[in-house]
C-alpha cells in the first residue's frame, strides 16, 4: 500500500518551504497560510491523527458513514437526496435556505417584463435558472443526441499572447482571455429578437481498452465543435472546452477546509517522488480582490461558493450581481445588437438584476446542501473495495478526510470531520483528458480533483451515470480508465485487478 498521503501530512513543514518557492516562481506576494491558526497544539495533533489514512480495513472507521460530519443528511434515498438542508442548521436559518432554494429554481425572463423582479435574462444565455443545469442539485450531462445542451456548455478562451498578458495571468489578475467575438462561453440561447451565438456539436470515437484479465472496455473519445455561429468564425487562437454542471452538495464544507490543510498535500515539484505533483490554484476573490486558494470549478478557478455562483449568474444566465455588475452578461463589444438590448436592472430594487440579497440567499442555499450519509459502509464487499482503492494509490489525489475550521463563519460547518475524497488541487491528467485550455495556473492538461462524496447516487438523483468534466464516461469504470498523467499508476493498478476486485472497488465508490 502507498503511504504517500500520510507522509505528506507528517512532512508538511518541508512541503511548505516548497510551496513558498513555487509561489515565488509565479508571482511575488502570494502569501497563503501554511499552518492552521484556528486550533490549539492539542487539537492540531488530534486532527492529524483523525485524518491520517487508515490501514485497518476490517471494519468501517468511526463516523465514516456520516461523511459530512454533523451536517450529513440521513433522509431516505430518493431523487431529492442532494436537495436536503444540512442536518445541524439552526431552525432560525431554515428560512434563508428555503428562500435561496426558491431563487435557485427561479426562471428568469427577458426584459422588459411585467415581472420586474424576474427579468434581465441574457440577452445571451445557456439556461434560465440555476436548477436548469443542476437538476435536483445534481450533476449535468451531455445532450446525448437531443436538441438541448442545457447543463453542458463550451468554455472559450485563448492563452496569453504577450508578456503583459502573461504577467496578468501570473499575478492572478485574469484566468485567461476571451474570444474577441463570443466571449468566455458559447451561449446557445438568446432572448427574442437576438440570434444565439451558436451550438455545440459532439462526435464520439469508440476506443477499445483491454484490461489485465483480458476483459475489454469501450471508451468514447469526444470531439467538440462550435457550429451555426451567428457572428462569424471563432478566433484562430480560441480553444473550446466542454463542461458539465457539477453536483451542489457539500460546498460550504469544502470552503471551510483550512487553506493550510489543502496546501499540505501540494507537492508541485514531486519532492516525495511518488509521481503525484498536486498544485495549488492561486486566484483572486471576486469581492475583495485578494489572493486566495482556488477550490471550486473544474479547474479550481473560484475561491468561494459565492464566486462560483456569481460566475454562473453572469455567464450561464446573463444576470448581473454585485460581483459581476455587467447587466449584458457575456456580450462582447463585437456583439453590438446584444449590448443594445434592454436589461433587467430596476433602480428601486438595486444596481444589479440580482442585487446583493439575492446572491447572498443563493449562496447560503448552495453552501448548505447536505451530503447524504454513506450506504453499506461496513459491508465486507465495500471494505474490500476501500482497501483496493487505498492500495491502488487513488488516495494520493482523492484524499479521504479533512477537519473543517473551528472558526468557520457558519457554525454548522465548524470543526467537522468530513470525507470528500479530494485534495482540491490541480493535477496533470494526461493527454486523454487534456482540453488544451489554460485557466489561471491550470494548464490544458490539469484538472482539479473532484470530490467523490455522493457519486454513488448520481443515477438516482440525476437520472444518468455520465462522469468526468464533459460526461464522456458512461460509468465509473470508464471514468477510471480515462485517468492518465499523474494518475497513470492508479489507473494501471485498476486495470490489472481481477474482475472481482474491480467490482469491489466500484462497490466502494457507489457507497460514497
Amino acid at each position: 500500500m502507498s503511504h504517500a498521503p500520510a507522509r505528506r501530512l507528517i512532512a508538511r513543514a518541508a512541503l511548505c518551504a516548497t510551496l513558498a518557492g513555487f509561489s515565488a516562481t509565479i508571482a511575488a506576494g502570494f502569501d497563503l497560510p501554511t499552518t492552521r491558526t484556528d486550533l490549539s497544539d492539542a487539537d492540531l495533533t488530534r486532527v492529524a491523527d483523525v485524518t491520517r489514512p487508515t490501514r485497518d480495513f476490517s471494519k468501517a472507521e468511526q463516523y465514516e458513514a456520516m461523511q459530512a460530519g454533523a451536517t450529513t443528511s440521513i433522509d431516505p434515498v430518493t431523487e431529492d437526496s442532494f436537495s436536503h438542508i444540512s442536518a445541524n442548521i439552526p431552525f432560525e436559518e431554515e428560512q434563508n435556505f428555503k428562500l435561496g432554494n426558491a431563487l435557485f429554481r427561479k426562471l428568469w425572463v427577458s426584459s422588459p417584463s411585467s415581472t420586474q423582479a424576474s427579468d434581465g435574462l441574457g440577452p445571451l444565455f445557456n439556461a434560465r435558472s440555476c436548477m436548469s443545469c443542476h437538476v435536483n442539485d445534481g450533476r449535468g450531462k451531455p445532450p446525448e443526441g437531443g436538441p438541448s445542451a442545457v447543463s453542458m456548455f463550451l468554455r472559450l478562451s485563448r492563452a496569453a499572447g504577450t508578456a503583459e498578458e502573461e504577467k496578468a495571468i501570473a499575478s492572478a489578475d485574469v484566468l485567461n482571455f476571451p474570444d474577441p467575438v463570443y466571449g468566455h462561453q458559447l451561449q446557445d440561447l438568446a432572448v427574442p429578437g437576438l440570434a444565439a451565438e451558436g451550438r455545440m456539436a459532439i462526435r464520439y470515437d469508440e476506443e477499445t481498452v483491454t484490461l489485465g484479465d483480458g476483459e475489454t472496455v469501450s471508451l468514447r473519445r469526444p470531439h467538440y465543435a462550435a457550429t451555426n455561429l451567428a457572428y462569424g468564425p471563432l478566433d484562430a487562437a480560441t480553444t473550446i472546452s466542454a463542461r458539465v454542471a457539477p453536483a451542489m452538495i457539500g460546498l460550504g464544507l469544502i470552503e471551510a477546509i483550512p487553506e493550510a490543510d489543502i496546501l499540505g498535500h501540494a507537492d508541485p515539484e514531486d519532492v516525495d517522488g511518488d509521481g503525484i505533483s498536486g498544485k495549488a490554484a492561486i486566484v483572486r476573490d471576486h469581492r475583495s480582490g485578494e489572493i486566495a486558494l482556488g477550490r471550486f470549478g473544474w479547474k479550481a478557478q473560484n475561491a468561494t461558493v459565492r464566486d462560483q455562483n456569481a460566475d454562473a449568474f453572469a455567464n450561464d444566465i446573463g444576470i448581473s450581481t454585485p460581483d459581476h455588475p455587467d447587466a449584458h452578461g457575456d456580450c462582447t463589444q463585437a456583439e453590438k445588437k446584444c449590448l443594445d438590448m434592454p436589461t433587467g436592472v430596476q433602480k428601486r430594487l438595486g444596481e444589479e438584476e440580482a442585487p446583493g440579497p439575492i446572491l447572498d440567499l443563493v449562496t447560503f442555499y448552495s453552501e448548505n446542501l447536505a451530503v447524504p450519509s454513506r450506504r453499506k459502509a461496513s459491508f465486507p464487499e465495500t471494505l474490500k473495495g476501500k482497501r483496493i482503492f487505498y492500495e491502488s494509490g487513488c488516495i494520493s489525489c482523492h484524499v479521504p478526510k479533512f477537519v473543517t475550521r473551528r472558526d468557520s463563519p457558519d457554525k454548522a460547518q465548524s470543526f467537522q470531520l468530513i470525507w470528500p475524497y479530494s485534495d482540491f488541487l490541480l493535477h496533470d491528467m494526461g493527454d486523454g483528458l487534456a482540453d488544451g485550455q489554460q485557466v489561471g495556473l491550470a494548464s490544458g492538461r490539469e484538472w482539479r480533483t473532484p470530490p467523490l462524496w455522493g457519486i454513488g447516487l448520481t443515477r438516482t438523483v440525476s437520472g444518468h451515470s455520465f462522469f468526468l468534466h464533459d460526461g464522456r464516461a458512461r460509468n465509473l469504470t470508464e471514468a477510471i480508465l480515462w485517468h492518465g498523467g499523474e494518475a497513470d499508476k492508479a489507473r494501471n493498478a485498476f486495470s490489472s485487478l481481477s474482475k472481482d476486485d474491480r467490482e469491489a472497488l466500484i462497490t466502494f465508490l457507489e457507497s460514497l
